[in-house]
């Protein structure tokens, strides 16, 4: 790819989609000129059967044909009873590619970009010994910190990595979002210009776990008057009651098996079962831990089950609800 030369066949897969989506762009920018149906061809599961046709069919007035099988489930790892007519399907296009890898190279270039891939199919195996295959994982924090800082050196913009880390932090680790707020602060800051906190707090758009830390600040510190004010904010900004009782209960179930795996020497990461763009919350779970005990934290989640069971039975609103529990904690 970076000698501008493309490979006849392509497996992009994993679970960062931002930058899958990038090199797939980066693809088909190499490839040039792009006709639907004539030199460019898109392949789903709903029309996966015609693929050796579409890779047999000429691409009149064009040398090459890009075709693009995106999520078509045939690297996916499934029992043979589920897949049915697919598994005929990946034993003929695994034959196909086999005995006509001389014909694709001539005149395809064939991508398949899956969300799940076993690597231990025969199709795996035929598309690793004659293309190219790239796995995208999460990206880790400092590997994220990097991508945020290279994009604000490229427009002249300076940002410190504390504020880099903040801005992870309210804004979550979907690569896809940080860039659509980091271009905002780009431009707010402007050519020389430098992103400060209070600029991440005036225009970036917080996560709802973001707002939940924020909230289960407060309410360690007692503070009613501000969880209040965060409750508030949310409901303002027409996030649904039920899904901030959910957020907040798996929050504070967190926080459970925060002081849990503390008290049992238990590797946090793990306990808590984060990817590898979230190890940066084990810090943030174990202050916020700090707060509480144990019977603190019982309590509170028990609370918000009942709360659950009482608004689905029209026993209680749900926004009382959820303001009597935080002024129950904090009183």
């Amino acid at each position: 790819m970076k000698e501008e030369k493309l490979n006849s066949i392509y497996l992009l897969y994993g679970e960062e989609k931002y930058l899958l989506e990038t090199k797939l762009k980066e693809i088909k920018s190499l490839f040039g000129e792009c006709v639907k149906g004539i030199n460019y061809i898109i392949i789903d599961e709903q029309n996966i059967s015609e693929i050796i046709n579409d890779i047999e069919t000429p691409s009149f007035g064009y040398e090459k044909k890009l075709i693009i099988a995106k999520n078509t489930g045939l690297l996916k790892k499934e029992a043979k009873r589920k897949m049915g007519e697919n598994i005929k399907i990946k034993e003929k296009l695994n034959e196909y590619i086999n005995h006509n890898i001389n014909i694709i190279n001539k005149s395809i270039i064939l991508v398949f970009v899956e969300e799940e891939v076993d690597n231990k199919s025969e199709l795996y195996k035929t598309i690793e010994k004659y293309g190219k295959i790239y796995k995208f994982d999460y990206q880790k924090p400092a590997q994220i910190e990097k991508i945020i800082k290279d994009i604000c050196s490229k427009y002249k913009v300076q940002i410190d990595s504390s504020n880099i880390k903040y801005f992870i932090e309210c804004c979550g680790t979907n690569m896809q979002d940080l860039i659509n707020e980091i271009r905002k602060l780009i431009e707010y800051a402007g050519e020389n210009g430098t992103i400060k906190k209070e600029d991440i707090d005036k225009l970036s758009i917080k996560k709802l776990e973001s707002i939940i830390f924020d909230l289960t600040d407060d309410l360690g510190k007692k503070d009613i008057t501000d969880a209040l004010q965060v409750l508030h904010n949310l409901i303002y900004q027409k996030e649904p009651l039920a899904k901030i009782l959910i957020t907040l209960y798996n929050h504070f179930k967190k926080l459970y098996i925060t002081k849990m795996a503390l008290n049992d020497n238990k590797d946090l990461a793990s306990s808590l079962n984060l990817k590898p763009n979230q190890l940066f919350l084990t810090t943030k779970y174990k202050l916020q831990s700090k707060y509480f005990n144990e019977q603190d934290l019982r309590k509170i989640l028990q609370e918000l089950c009942n709360l659950d069971y009482n608004f689905k039975n029209g026993k209680i609103d749900l926004q009382v609800g959820l303001e009597t529990i935080l002024c129950r904690y904090c009183s």
